[in-house]
């Protein structure tokens, strides 16, 4: 279809789907507000357990609280001895008056910083309250994201459900590490850029029924004028870089989609011309409103080492000065570039032995859960009612998500490249986004709990497949009630598998033969 036709409420239709009913739009919220409020309980409960520091904590929640401190991160004082010891005792002034070189952008530490501050360090609740938070927000926002993708309050509901029900999302939202705020800023860009595909659609359908072109006079299509969500998205990827670097790949894969999406609109108009009409009317305005307000964003984060004279090579611009055009730099920026420079070729040269690294290849597919915390106590030590007892952690995902998704990955693509429906190619482009550019480091040491960034595509990658089984609003209804049956009970599976690993999700001492009834395979341990 080229041409409008029907008039403007036709065209509304075809650009926006049919309309749904007030019930059903009230489902998709409240369905959704209660899983996250149910998923919200089991991420806050006993979160200040384990009381010492586990996993890469030991890097982060200490850099956090510097950060707080010193406005930038400093190094621990040399000589001292086992330094995490005393900052879970208590006595968190470990640091020393050495800057120190980080590798990673300063957002997911401050967001963790805030916590200590407002909880008190001292309590390690205070160093995971912030991924609980958000954690248990994106628990909303997927099932408010799969909303607007399916229309479906029952789709929405069990996205929610799942993402709530998975392990390796749960266990990053009770970890004070950064992986689960490059996900929270990268769904948050998602979620404002589907917003923003509604709203360029109703402008879009809007101004064509105001201008009532003639079949194949309308060549390019109206503008549509300056687009807020988009800017806001810009925000929330220029935070999602600011936590860690790979947030840049979601910053490429979805401004690529939400040009694509108006090019379908553009053509679904009558606009003759739709693929030049769109790159110009919306492909660089696009670009204006999320590259440079990402970038300045990123900028604006690192505000504490700006602010400070002490900061990893805050003087470097000082100590080299140069002639020329590149003098016209401020030092501060030429300080930060040569900064970066020297995290870039950190990231690019890392390759070490580590028991819990893993291939990209192992991920999808739960080959190898990273291990964050583990004890081995005997009868009558913390718990332990048993001969030997185990004491785990381990983000290991829900296997009816990550496995179902890898199944599922082939019907999507083909529902997006073949289809042409632009839900299948959503729900890819976090993994586009989140995983396949790993695949690029082969030769780096790389751990499968980066993973934690593109969960939340997987459930919709898992949701794509069960509304296949829901059926279509055209479907008989008992078609449909079958259908409803089928995506009650996978769901229901899901959560039931999930309570089955809780206990080696929570650090729970049990006994090992129950732990070994949860560790299928040798590479999970």
């Amino acid at each position: 279809m080229t041409e409008p036709t029907g008039g403007p409420t036709s065209l509304r239709a075809r650009l926006l789907g049919p309309a749904v009913s007030a019930r059903a739009a009230a489902w998709a919220w409240w369905g959704p507000l209660i899983v996250m409020v149910l998923g919200g309980v089991i991420r806050f409960v006993n979160l200040g357990h384990p009381s010492s520091l586990i996993f890469d904590e030991t890097y982060y929640v200490k850099q956090a609280w510097s950060l707080i401190r010193f406005g930038t991160e400093m190094e621990v004082r040399e000589g001292l001895e086992e330094p995490d010891v005393l900052f879970t005792a208590g006595t968190p002034d470990v640091f020393g008056s050495t800057p120190d070189l980080v590798v990673h952008p300063p957002v997911g530490k401050w967001m963790i910083g805030l916590g200590e501050w407002v909880f008190g360090v001292e309590d390690p609740f205070s160093w995971r309250v912030a991924a609980a938070v958000v954690g248990t927000l994106s628990i909303l926002m997927i099932g408010r994201a799969a909303w607007r993708m399916f229309h479906n309050p029952l789709l929405a509901t069990a996205a929610a459900t799942l993402l709530a029900a998975d392990g390796h999302h749960f266990v990053h939202s009770r970890t004070g590490l950064l992986d689960v705020f490059v996900m929270f800023w990268a769904l948050a860009a998602f979620c404002l850029l589907l917003i923003d595909r509604e709203d360029g659609r109703r402008r879009l359908a809007a101004r064509v029924g105001a201008l009532a072109p003639s079949p194949g006079s309308m060549r390019w299509g109206p503008g549509l004028g300056f687009r807020w969500w988009r800017v806001a998205a810009g925000v929330s990827l220029g935070l999602c870089i600011g936590t860690k670097w790979s947030g840049l790949f979601f910053l490429a894969a979805f401004g690529l989609m939400t040009v694509w999406w108006d090019m379908g609109a553009r053509r679904a108009a009558g606009a003759q011309r739709w693929f030049i009409g769109s790159a110009v009317r919306d492909g660089i305005p696009a670009f204006l409103q999320t590259v440079p307000v990402a970038l300045v964003t990123y900028l604006v984060s690192w505000a504490g080492w700006f602010a400070t004279d002490h900061g990893y090579k805050r003087q470097w611009a000082a100590d080299n000065p140069v002639l020329g055009p590149a003098s016209l730099v401020p030092d501060p920026v030429r300080s930060l570039w040569a900064y970066h420079q020297e995290i870039m070729s950190f990231h690019v040269g890392l390759a070490n032995e580590h028991a819990w690294s893993s291939n990209p290849w192992s991920w999808i597919v739960q080959g190898r859960p990273t291990l964050f915390y583990s004890r081995w106590p005997k009868l009558g030590e913390d718990g332990c009612e048993a001969a030997d007892c185990v004491t785990y952690i381990a983000s290991l995902g829900n296997l009816f998500i990550w496995w179902g998704a890898t199944l599922g990955l082939l019907v999507v693509a083909f529902m997006w490249i073949i289809g042409r429906d632009w839900r299948a190619g959503a729900a890819l482009s976090g993994v586009i986004a989140g995983w396949l550019p790993w695949f690029l480091y082969q030769g780096r040491t790389i751990y499968s709990f980066y993973a934690v960034a593109f969960v939340p595509w997987l459930v919709l990658i898992v949701i794509y497949c069960l509304s296949l089984a829901y059926g279509r609003a055209q479907d008989p209804l008992v078609r449909r009630r079958w259908g409803a049956v089928a995506v009650i009970l996978y769901v229901t599976a899901a959560v039931a598998l999930f309570v089955w690993y809780y206990p080696v999700h929570t650090a729970q001492t049990i006994p090992r033969d129950q732990w070994e009834l949860r560790m299928w395979f040798d590479f999970w341990t």
